[in-house]
């Protein structure tokens, strides 16, 4: 009993109708909505095209087997059953190709072409004597005993508009052989129509249920949607780590930097950027490492321990603090950070210039 409460609560949180991702998951799996009524249609279509086409091969058969038992004392009985079977698969080949043709089209329709042999696996819940019992006598039985009876309401209703009155049926009997063949025909005619527009209603209306039914064992709780959302986005604790990680090590890259610097600019406490600079090259001065309060600070010390000279410029250090990693000075510092480094450069690279 607490078994069935908790998995009524769990079928009652599930409030929120399913994803398209978790859609995809489940037809991955090879849950999709699938009308064995629509597959039956698909069948039956394909068996009535198949008897249409296969009329003319009817009619040499008849005349195959008149044959047949007209020779029937020329011929050894084995010859004459397996020309009579021959005859008989010409007719049934073609209408049990297209019933099963038309069975494999509905069926591959509602899938989509979908091929999952996750649908194959035994499922060994369903022999719980049980689960049938309950299946059989539950709500579920119930619901499939009423959708028979409306079925088979449906079609008679239908096929006795096709048959029309009644008391002409007598009557039929004294028309000529040939007119009373076109009128057996034109109503077998309209019977097999009848017939397919019922299953057709019928088909179509189970498939909704099928889809309805799909949709609801897919729903989801607020919980799903918060977890799906999770592994579709990246877990935001695991993704701030791994961000956490990269600042560190580009720091890391960053105050390795610093020893190899010509000068560290500074606020001289808020801001501090090391600039790298080659007396021989042609490109200008570029900024390897920056920081502010704390990575300043790290800066300074770090600086002051390689001997690389601090100098303070709040204005200069404040516009390089702007400016990216790995870029070289705009030209609009160039004098202010030639006259820095020439400044540096005069005091022989030793000691702090603050």
């Amino acid at each position: 009993m607490a078994g069935d409460a908790e998995g009524g609560a769990e079928s009652d949180d599930k409030t929120e109708a399913a994803s398209p991702r978790r859609i995809e998951r489940a037809r991955d799996d090879g849950q999709v909505a699938l009308s064995r009524e629509l597959a039956g249609l698909g069948a039956l279509s394909g068996g009535v095209l198949g008897m249409v086409l296969a009329m003319p091969l009817g009619a040499q058969m008849v005349r195959g087997l008149g044959g047949v038992m007209s020779r029937a004392h020329d011929i050894p009985p084995i010859d004459g059953a397996m020309e009579m079977a021959r005859l008989g698969m010409l007719v049934v080949l073609p209408i049990a190709l297209l019933t099963a043709i038309g069975a494999l089209a509905a069926t591959f329709l509602q899938t989509r072409g979908l091929v999952s042999a996750k649908g194959l696996a035994p499922q060994f819940s369903r022999l719980n004597p049980a689960a049938a019992i309950k299946r059989i006598f539950g709500m579920d039985g119930a619901i499939e005993f009423l959708r028979t009876l409306a079925k088979l309401a449906l079609v008679g209703a239908a096929l006795w508009h096709a048959v029309g009155d009644p008391a002409e049926l007598p009557r039929l009997l004294f028309l000529p052989p040939a007119l009373l063949l076109e009128r057996l025909g034109r109503a077998a005619g309209d019977l097999v129509v009848a017939a397919l527009m019922a299953f057709a209603a019928i088909a179509a209306f189970d498939w909704l249920m099928a889809r309805h039914r799909h949709l609801q064992r897919l729903r989801m709780s607020r919980q799903d949607q918060k977890e799906e959302a999770r592994e579709a986005e990246g877990d935001p604790h695991i993704k701030a780590r791994q961000r956490q990680i990269r600042q560190q090590r580009a720091r890391g890259r960053m105050m390795a930097a610093v020893p190899k610097a010509a000068v560290v600019i500074t606020n001289p406490t808020h801001f501090a950027v090391a600039l790298a600079y080659d007396q021989g090259g042609e490109s200008a001065p570029r900024i390897v490492a920056k920081g502010a309060d704390e990575v300043a600070a790290r800066i300074r010390a770090v600086a002051g321990e390689a001997g690389v000279p601090i100098v303070s410029n709040p204005p200069l250090a404040r516009a390089l603090f702007r400016l990216e990693l790995e870029t070289e000075i705009p030209p609009e510092h160039y004098q202010a950070v030639a006259e820095i480094i020439a400044y540096v450069w005069r005091l022989g690279g030793q000691g702090q210039a603050e």
